[in-house]
C-alpha cells in the first residue's frame, strides 16, 4: 500500500463524495485500505510477483488499495501454467475455490498460511493434508529471505512512501515502468552472478 499524493480524503466524506472547503490536490480515485503493519493507509496499492529460488520480481503492477489480494494473485498466476508449480502466499490467500480452481484447471499448488479450526469439510481437510507437506512449509518459511522484502527494495528505491502521481492510470502506468527497471536490473546482476538485491545504483543510472 503507497500513499496518495496529496491530503487524505476521509472516508466517510469520500463515501459522500464531499470534498471539503479548503482541500486541494486531493486524489479523488485512491481508496481506503488496512495493512497489517501500518494500519488505515488513503492511495494505491501495488502488486508484486517474485520468482522463489532468484529472488526477482516476475510482476510489479498497479491494484486498487482496497483490492482483493488474492484474487488479484488468482489472475496474474493463470498465466504461468504450465511454467510454475506451486505459488506462495499469505493467509489471504486461504480460499477454497481459489485453491482448486488453481490445482484443478491450472495444474499450479497454492501454499499458504490455513486459518485454525476451519477444518470442518472434507474437502477442506483435503487442502491442508495437500498444502502441509514438508516441503511446502519449508519454502513458505524462506519466502521472509527471498520474496517478502523486494516490496521493501522496490519502495526503497523509488523512495515510494507516497504516490508519485494523482489517479489510477497516472499509478498504474509509472509502477509498471518502476517493474521493468527492477527487472532489467536484476537480470543484469543476475547474469553477471551478482546480488539480485543489490541494484539501487543501476536502476537509478547513479
Amino acid at each position: 500500500m503507497v500513499k496518495s499524493r496529496g491530503p487524505v480524503w476521509h472516508k466517510k466524506q469520500k463515501d459522500q463524495n464531499i470534498i471539503p472547503k479548503g482541500l486541494t490536490g486531493v486524489d479523488r480515485q485512491a481508496t481506503w485500505g488496512k495493512s497489517a503493519y501500518d494500519g488505515w493507509i488513503y492511495g494505491h496499492g501495488t502488486f508484486c510477483l517474485v520468482s522463489h529460488k532468484i529472488p526477482m520480481i516476475g510482476a510489479f503492477r498497479w491494484m486498487p488499495n482496497s483490492g482483493n489480494e488474492a484474487k488479484k494473485m488468482e489472475v496474474e498466476v493463470e498465466k504461468y501454467a504450465g511454467i510454475i508449480k506451486r505459488v506462495f502466499m499469505d493467509s489471504k490467500a486461504d480460499d477454497q475455490k481459489i485453491y482448486f480452481n488453481l490445482k484443478k484447471n491450472f495444474q499450479i499448488q497454492l501454499v499458504t498460511k490455513t486459518r485454525r479450526n476451519m477444518d470442518k469439510s472434507e474437502s477442506r481437510k483435503r487442502m491442508i493434508r495437500e498444502i502441509m507437506t514438508p516441503m511446502n512449509i519449508c519454502d513458505y518459511k524462506e519466502r521472509s529471505i527471498t520474496v517478502e522484502p523486494m516490496q521493501g527494495l522496490t519502495k526503497n528505491i523509488f523512495e515510494l512512501d507516497n504516490c508519485w502521481m494523482r489517479g489510477n492510470d497516472s499509478n498504474r502506468w509509472i509502477f509498471a515502468a518502476m517493474g521493468i527497471a527492477m527487472q532489467m536490473s536484476q537480470w543484469k546482476a543476475y547474469l553477471n552472478n551478482q546480488s539480485t538485491f543489490e541494484i539501487k545504483s543501476d536502476v537509478l543510472g547513479i
